[in-house]
């Protein structure tokens, strides 16, 4: 029997099949009540607007990949792998909902205000990423590994949006950005010990 919905995904799924069906901006709150069955007075006390929705289908898609990745399986594995793997994952997360995420790239990519309201939840995320992949992201340098990889991570992201379901492109181009930063995610396997701590939550 599968889980039941919390309001907040219900809100969430309803804003991903709107967007996919009319576009991001075509739709209002209102509407994303109405396709998810619930009160208009709900939807306000759970989110402020739709850009809040979207930061919170993006917490979703973090936390599914968190619960995803195995430290067994990134036993031996150099940074960059554990990267693409981890990566990898967010995009089969995301694989569910393309069409609504293609919708949504597709409009914020004429939307300047919302590209910035965007900046800093795609960088906690790709701090998030970062710790998965056993990497610390936190401090200065973390902060630059963040930024690095939201760089990385919007190309292979522009590729995936038009990939056929293999994803080959998407893996090509994603191994290849990563390693033109390589320097950046160090060269310890998970099994060589180091001092880690995470600011992804502060």
């Amino acid at each position: 029997m599968a889980p039941r919905k919390t309001l907040e995904d219900k809100i969430i799924d309803a804003a991903l099949r709107l967007a996919a069906d009319q576009g991001w901006s075509r739709f209002s709150l209102s509407d994303v009540a109405q396709q998810a069955k619930v009160p208009l007075a709900d939807l306000h006390g759970t989110f402020s607007g739709k850009r809040a929705i979207l930061a919170a289908f993006s917490r979703r898609i973090d936390v599914r990949v968190l619960r995803s990745v195995d430290p067994e399986d990134q036993e031996g594995e150099r940074p960059k792998d554990r990267l693409f793997d981890v990566l990898m994952l967010r995009f089969d997360e995301l694989g569910a909902y393309k069409e609504g995420v293609r919708a949504i790239s597709r409009d914020l990519a004429r939307d300047p205000f919302g590209l910035l309201a965007g900046a800093r939840p795609a960088l906690r995320s790709m701090h998030w990423m970062l710790e998965a992949a056993s990497i610390d992201s936190g401090g200065m340098y973390g902060a630059v590994r963040a930024r690095a990889l939201a760089v990385v991570w919007l190309a292979a992201f522009r590729v995936w949006l038009d990939d056929e379901p293999g994803l080959g492109k998407t893996m090509s181009e994603l191994d290849k950005r990563l390693q033109q930063s390589v320097a950046l995610w160090g060269d310890t396997t998970v099994s060589e010990t180091q001092p880690r701590h995470s600011s992804a939550a502060e």
